[in-house]
């Protein structure tokens, strides 16, 4: 199995676009997702080809491709960047066959320095569904420190709900590379 990471490109978009449209109701409310909140199809490519115009210290959203035998499988992005200091992770396989082979574990190691070095950070926080296991097993095997579960909406595209709070910082970064 060869996995890679790469930065998103607006060939890309359509696939990404595909996942939150055609992805199972219960997958996605089983990540915390409210689909009455979900954009349209047309308002998410948008909004992700805005953010391929800008350069990177400008986005608001930043997000990368990942790859099993040279075949987009996932995504993850950022947003909520505070460029040189933190931004927020989320972490998408885009259909059954990639999950739960241990490929997540992997993948989010290698986009961390992506992360890290191109936008600077001194923090990467990741606040997955705190009734999603799999995120949240990926996250303390790759090293994230939990901090804490608490009751908020996450994101723009969420319900209320609680959340573990993970943190990984510069420091811990270069302790597993």
């Amino acid at each position: 199995m060869d996995l890679k990471v790469r930065e998103l490109t607006s060939k890309d978009i359509p696939q990404i676009v595909a996942y939150w449209h055609t992805s199972p109701s219960d997958f996605l409310e089983g990540m915390g997702v409210d689909l009455t909140k979900l954009p349209s199809r047309e308002s998410l490519s948008k909004m992700l080809s805005n953010q391929l115009a800008l350069p990177i210290k400008e986005r608001a959203s930043y997000a990368l491709i990942w790859e099993c035998d040279g075949v987009a499988v996932g995504h993850s992005n950022v947003n909520a960047i505070s460029y040189g200091q933190q931004a927020n992770m989320h972490l998408h396989l885009w259909t059954t066959p990639y999950r739960k082979r241990g490929m997540g574990t992997e993948l989010v190691k290698k986009s961390l320095p992506f992360y890290f070095n191109n936008l600077k950070l001194q923090l990467l926080i990741c606040e997955p569904y705190a009734l999603n296991p799999a995120p949240n097993k990926t996250l303390e095997k790759v090293g994230f420190t939990y901090e804490k579960t608490y009751r908020t909406i996450p994101g723009s595209l969420n319900f209320e709900q609680d959340v573990c709070r993970w943190v990984l910082d510069r420091e811990q970064l270069e302790v597993l590379f």
